[in-house]
């Protein structure tokens, strides 16, 4: 176990018990960046899968898009409750409580027998997976001030790769083992990460005595002062709502006319990610070069003309219809990924003391979009079809970046 010191860069940081070292340990931050990767996957399992999910358990279109939809509402409804915990309480111990809870629930999804039990484990799924945004604070605390922005950068894109490998995962066991298959395999992993993490985390020092009130209280205080930060929270929902919309329905769309394609094949577009977790690096460089704010614009408007070039599918051959499917993913995932790195460095810019907060703000609106994408999504292809999935994409991805380009937003920011 490593030994550790009292951050002190900042007032209210985060604390551990014991001196920091010259670097964080190698083996160490692999584990933090494996943990959050295969919590945050948890969250994706299912969407490649749901083509063939909702045939073997005798649930509608509709039925099977709630989901994704309340494992990403979990989610957000996680990270607005719970997070703040992480300055009241020791780090170590939540992390450990929300593995159990998301093997468990993990477990119970395999093993759903209707889509009732499979929509409440999916809820559960949502809020204890959020321990990957334990995992990324716990980071910052244990390195050293020196290395700390190497270390979130490793454990971020451990969260990534996760996002990228769930889908692709996924999607092939689903094809060659079955669906339930992947939940019992992803509840093996989680214990297999909760064990590790037992035995090679520290211990960390709560930093505030405040009631849990008074912690969410803290949140709401933070939004009403900060323009920057309601922005940042409003343009990445945004996005986010375009961006689920797309991965929650692809695999139903996939399935029908005229492609007749499993969940295989919706999985392996979860390699457009690759984008994504290559942009995360390269939008801070310039972020920090040329200011978070260009990185905003850029990306919001590369995740609109992405999404809007899809509306060209209908003239092209099956074939050529997937080809553009995959650019456009690689496009939008990009400037979604881009975009929420730059959004990062805006907010924890605010108020350095409040940044678990921040953060916790920030990715509530974005896991608020998620939600509201797949449920919108879902409607909007069993309504209309694909294209008016499209059409909503691109409306999001448009709205987004009118947050950012409004009079005044650089000012806020």
């Amino acid at each position: 176990m490593p030994s550790i010191q009292p951050a002190h860069a900042i007032a209210g940081a985060p604390t551990s018990l014991k001196p920091v070292p010259a670097a964080l340990p190698g083996s160490l931050l692999l584990l933090l960046a494996t943990a959050a990767g295969l919590a945050v996957a948890a969250l994706y399992y299912s969407q490649p899968m749901l083509g063939v999910l909702g045939g073997d358990i005798g649930a509608s279109a509709r039925e099977v898009g709630l989901v994704p939809t309340l494992t990403q509402l979990g989610y957000a409804l996680g990270i607005l409750l719970l997070a703040p915990l992480g300055d009241r309480y020791d780090r170590r111990r939540i992390i450990l409580a929300k593995a159990a809870v998301l093997c468990v629930a993990l477990l119970a999804a395999g093993a759903a027998p209707a889509i009732g039990m499979l929509l409440v484990a999916s809820l559960i799924i949502g809020l204890s997976a959020t321990l990957a945004q334990d995992i990324v604070p716990a980071a910052a605390t244990l390195a050293p001030e020196s290395g700390r922005g190497k270390a979130v950068g490793t454990v971020m894109t451990g969260l990534l790769l996760g996002i990228l490998l769930s889908r692709v995962v996924s999607g092939f066991v689903a094809e060659h083992l079955g669906w339930r298959a992947m939940f019992w395999a992803a509840a093996a992993s989680i214990a297999l990460a909760g064990a590790a993490a037992w035995r090679g985390l520290p211990r960390f020092q709560a930093t505030t005595q405040l009631a849990y009130g008074a912690l969410l209280g803290s949140l709401g205080q933070l939004w009403k002062r900060h323009g920057a930060l309601r922005r940042a929270a409003l343009a990445q929902g945004l996005l986010s709502v375009g961006f689920s919309a797309f991965w929650s329905t692809l695999a139903v769309m996939l399935h029908g006319e005229p492609f007749h394609l499993g969940s295989a094949a919706a999985g392996a577009f979860g390699l457009a990610g690759a984008a994504g977790a290559l942009a995360a690096p390269i939008a801070g460089r310039i972020a920090d070069r040329r200011g978070p704010e260009l990185v905003t614009r850029l990306g919001t408007g590369l995740v609109a003309v992405s999404f809007a070039a899809m509306a060209f599918a209908p003239l092209l051959s099956p074939h050529a219809q997937l080809w553009l499917i995959g650019a456009s993913a690689i496009g939008f995932d990009l400037g979604v990924q881009a975009t929420l790195v730059s959004h990062q460095t805006l907010v924890y810019g605010i108020e350095p003391g409040a940044r678990s907060r921040l953060n916790a703000v920030l990715f509530t609106g974005m896991f608020i979009g998620m939600a509201g994408g797949s449920v919108l999504g879902a409607l909007a292809l069993a309504q209309w079809g694909w294209m008016a999935v499209t059409a909503l994409a691109t409306a999001s991805a448009v709205g987004a970046l009118a947050v950012r380009v409004w009079p005044g937003a650089r000012a806020a920011s």
